[in-house]
Parts: structure tokens; C-alpha cells; sequence
């Protein structure tokens, strides 16, 4: 099992080589490589050339880290065409990139957005016939995740997709911090990791409140109609997620894929949460 950090916390303090060096100090042998501004941001086209590349591979040989995978967000199903072609432009940019890091593995949403279900779904499925040539020329594997707000957002949705898309090399992301999302607010992480079987290859820790508890009151919005969604990325044990049976299941299947550490709600003590979470993922893992 590969142990990574997603080092969004330090993203905006640290330039791309300390943020290799800081996670290797705080004791992690994986980074997860999420968007970043000098990278591969959000949405845009990623800005690396071949001497970012040169420098962040001589980072990670001075470190001793591995890259786990390259986390790229674009909106590759969203309704808008013109977008969608952008979208895939930039994919292909992301997986030469991928390729250039020696690294084998994407992990990515389905994005889109939920209040136009139908058609994202036929841009993201168009998306796919155009990239997955691509992927399998490069030897290069993807992990998808259901995300709040997306097009899908449930666990189950999630894995009929994948299903339907019928690539070995494709599987499932599960983060825990939208667990009250892949169910409607129910939480049964159990059920949930039993649909996903042998589809499951990555886990991202954080945990979260249920947003339908307390009659929906969990979190207030206004005005009460307001087309929003919101969750959390918080420390294990400051939400509601059900972290025992997480990591009792994730013991009993033998998971041995990556289970990445995702808290993005503490920037202004980043180091003290990466540390807590780490030692907690891996007495919970069985790793300690």
C-alpha cells in the first residue's frame, strides 16, 4: 500500500520544490501531484516545460519520494463544447507530463455539473472516446472519483460508469470526506466498499459532517434554495464518517492501493495536520 500526501495545503506557501521537500520531512514516501498554479492548475492549461520536469525529478531522487499519481481537474464533460474540446486539449497535455514523470497513474474527477446530468455525461463520454486511445498508447492508468456537484456524485453512479467504460485500467476513487454524498446522507461505508469490490485502487482520507443531518440543517445557506453544495476536508475524527468501519473494511479486502491523505481545511497548520494524519491512516491501516 502507497501512503501519499496531497500537499494542497502548501501549494500557495511553497514554491513546487519545497512542497517535494516538506512532504518527504514530514514523513511521507508518496506526493499526489493536485493542481497548483505552476503545474498543472485548475481548469487552465498546464504550465510545466521541460525544466520544471528536470527539477522536480531531481527533487524527488534528492527525497527518496515517489510520485503516486497526477491529480489534473478539466472540464472534460461540462456542457459547453467548446470547453469540452479545451478540456480534452489539456488532457493530453497532462498525460505527456504523466509520462515525462515516469509516472503511470491519473486520478481525476468526473466534473460536469449535476444540474444537467444527461448531457455532461454525453460530453464526458465523448471526452473519453478521444482520450482513452491515448491513455492505453501511454501505458498510463486512470482513477476516477464521483465528486459533489458533478454530473455524478454517487458511489454507485460512479462505478456504473466506470463499468460501462470497460477498461481494465480504469478504476474507482473513494474519498471519504463525500461519503455523505455517495449515499444521499445515509453514510453506510460498508455497503459502499463492498459495491466497489476489486474497482476500488485509491482512498482519499478526510473526513466531513453529514449535510442532510439535522433535517438539513447541518449547514444553513441562504437564501434556503440557493444552488449550492459544500462539504469538508477535515482531520479524521472532527467530522461524522464512520473512520473505524473504513479502515476495518479496507483491512479485511487486503487494500493495496494508494490511500492518500486529502485534509485541505487546515493551511494555517498544515504541518501538525499531515503529521496527525499520517500516523492515524497508518495505526488505522494496520501499517503502525
Amino acid at each position: 500500500m502507497k501512503l501519499a500526501l496531497d500537499p494542497s495545503m502548501f501549494r500557495d506557501s511553497m514554491s513546487i520544490e519545497q512542497m517535494i521537500y516538506k512532504t518527504a520531512e514530514l514523513g511521507y514516501k508518496y506526493i499526489e501531484l493536485s493542481p497548483r498554479e505552476d503545474f498543472c492548475p485548475f481548469y487552465k492549461y498546464p504550465k510545466v516545460d521541460k525544466a520544471k520536469i528536470k527539477l522536480v525529478k531531481k527533487c524527488l531522487r534528492d527525497t527518496g519520494l515517489e510520485i503516486s499519481s497526477l491529480l489534473p481537474l478539466y472540464n472534460w464533460a461540462g456542457p459547453d463544447e467548446a470547453r469540452r474540446v479545451a478540456a480534452v486539449r489539456n488532457w493530453k497535455r497532462a498525460i505527456e507530463i504523466a509520462v515525462e514523470l515516469d509516472v503511470d497513474l491519473m486520478n481525476s474527477e468526473f466534473s460536469g455539473t449535476k444540474y444537467n446530468p444527461v448531457v455532461c455525461e454525453e460530453k464526458f463520454v465523448k471526452s473519453m472516446d478521444e482520450l482513452m486511445p491515448v491513455f492505453e498508447k501511454e501505458g498510463v492508468r486512470l482513477n476516477l472519483q464521483a465528486h459533489p456537484l458533478d454530473f455524478i456524485e454517487t458511489n454507485t453512479g460512479a462505478i456504473d460508469m466506470i463499468r460501462a467504460l470497460d477498461k481494465d485500467w480504469i478504476k474507482l476513487v473513494y474519498s471519504t470526506a463525500h461519503t455523505f454524498f455517495y449515499d444521499d446522507g445515509i453514510g453506510d461505508v460498508e455497503k459502499m466498499l463492498d459495491e466497489a469490490g476489486d474497482l476500488l485502487d485509491q482512498v482519499l482520507f478526510a473526513d466531513t459532517f453529514n449535510h442532510k443531518a439535522a433535517y438539513g440543517l447541518r449547514y444553513i445557506v441562504n437564501p434556503p434554495d440557493a444552488e449550492v453544495t459544500i462539504h469538508q476536508h477535515l482531520n479524521i475524527g472532527q467530522g461524522e464518517v464512520d473512520f473505524e468501519t473504513i479502515f476495518r473494511k479496507m483491512r479485511e479486502m487486503k487494500f493495496d492501493g494508494i490511500a492518500t491523505n486529502a485534509v485541505f481545511a487546515w493551511a494555517d497548520k498544515a504541518e501538525e495536520s499531515s503529521d496527525f494524519m499520517l500516523q492515524t491512516m497508518k495505526k488505522g491501516l494496520g501499517l503502525s
